[in-house]
């Protein structure tokens, strides 16, 4: 691979010139908006790095749990893959613009090994205005009692939509806390039958102009009934109500996610891509 000079971490005094480029492009970069937002630049309480190799608005990368590529020409994205590969792998995946992950993946995919699955085209959708169908009133915030139920769902959501358990690497330490987090902060909302959750989704990121809801997921024994577009529109009024964006990614061949969304009155804005890497 052909190593270049330049990419280096940002740090507290960038702050500023990264909101400003991140403020361009809020619905896709409200995953890494909503970190900065809170806890700024400093590696130490973002929870992983931003890197560039000059302005931020020109090349920009997040490099944490997940790496999302933000900003760059080629020869960023060439100097994002060789820091990555400088270091043992700490991401999960790549995901971001498909127009940046992509070629940022075939950058990696000689020192990464082959991955696990590759979704290269994930529309990225956005509900302007009210949405196209009813509410459903039956679908509210999870309460901190219901944890329980609510993470047993999660965790089937997770198996059924990444192929993993989530729980495997930790004995689920990780991914209880932030099931627990979310459900704490009121992000967490679910459609409870018979003591049991028939709809669930998070607003997983949440920035101060976009909200992007996570994990919508309908029980089996309930697919079909139209919960899952009222539910989702649920929460997308919510999110709109507190004067923010509401938007999802999701997966180009899953017809029925694509049809319901279509109902709830989602459009597309731009494709998203992700890379799940063992």
């Amino acid at each position: 691979m052909l190593k270049l000079l330049g990419a280096r971490s940002l740090g507290l005094r960038d702050t500023p010139a990264v909101l400003r480029a991140l403020d361009t492009d809020p619905v896709a970069a409200c995953m890494v908006v909503s970190r900065v937002e809170e806890f700024g630049v400093d590696p130490r309480f973002l929870r992983g790095e931003l890197w560039s190799r000059g302005k931020p608005a020109e090349s920009l990368c997040f490099s944490g749990v997940n790496l999302i590529p933000l900003r760059g020409g080629d020869d960023d994205l060439r100097s994002f893959a060789d820091r990555a590969c400088r270091s043992p792998r700490l991401c999960s995946s790549l995901v971001g613009r498909a127009e940046l992950v992509l070629p940022l993946w075939d950058l990696l995919a000689a020192d990464w090994g082959p991955p696990r699955e590759v979704r290269a085209e994930q529309p990225m959708l956005v509900l302007r205005g009210p949405s196209a169908c009813k509410p459903d009133p039956l679908t509210r915030r999870v309460r901190i009692d219901e944890f329980e139920m609510y993470v047993d769902a999660a965790v089937k959501m997770f198996i059924e939509e990444v192929g993993v358990d989530p729980c495997a690497h930790d004995g689920g330490r990780s991914y209880r806390y932030r099931v627990r987090s979310l459900i704490e902060s009121g992000r967490a909302w679910a459609r409870f039958e018979d003591g049991k959750v028939a709809f669930k989704a998070e607003v997983g990121s949440m920035s101060s102009r976009v909200g992007q809801i996570h994990g919508v997921w309908v029980a089996p024994e309930f697919r079909g009934c139209g919960i899952g577009a009222g539910g989702t529109a649920t929460i997308a009024e919510s999110i709109s109500r507190a004067g923010r964006l509401p938007s999802l990614y999701v997966n180009s061949y899953n017809v029925a996610a694509r049809t319901m969304y279509d109902k709830v009155g989602f459009s597309q804005v731009a494709t998203f891509a992700t890379v799940l890497v063992d």
